[in-house]
Order: structure tokens, then sequence, then C-alpha cells
């Protein structure tokens, strides 16, 4: 393969907007796509800060009882 072969990486942007794409072609719902944004986001955070809600919660810009909130509803595992 060769230099010209070699692809760079997609933007943040354009790998959502393909992904995107690919939930509409697929029928996803908004709702669903929201809450399985928030359910990876979250927990990659959570996982980032060893499952820390306080430091979680600062890293995502909210309060700890609200993260608390989402955690359980998302039925996502923490650090207690």
């Amino acid at each position: 393969m060769n230099a010209a072969e070699i692809k760079p990486p997609l933007r943040l942007k354009e790998r959502l907007e393909i992904l995107c794409t690919e939930m509409v072609q697929n029928g996803i719902l908004y709702c669903e796509a929201m809450d399985q944004f928030n359910r990876c986001f979250i927990a990659e955070v959570l996982r980032r800060n060893d499952g820390n809600l306080i430091r979680s919660a600062a890293s995502l810009g909210m309060h700890r009882n609200t993260l608390s909130k989402k955690v359980k509803e998302l039925r996502l595992r923490h650090r207690t």
C-alpha cells in the first residue's frame, strides 16, 4: 500500500454524520439514539474516572446527584 492509498482518519464530525445516517436508515428512533449515546458517553467517563461519581460528574459538568440518577436510569455500574 503506498501513501496515496492511505486514507487519513475521519474527523469526529464526519464519523458522527456517518453514524447518524446509518441509524436513520435503520429506523432507529431519536429517543433510542439519545439513550444509547448517553449510555456510551457516561459509561466512558465513569470508566476513565474508575467509577467515581464525583469526579465523573465534574468531568461531565453536572451535579453528582444528577449523574447518580442518570446512572440508575441507564442501569450503569459505578463505584460506591
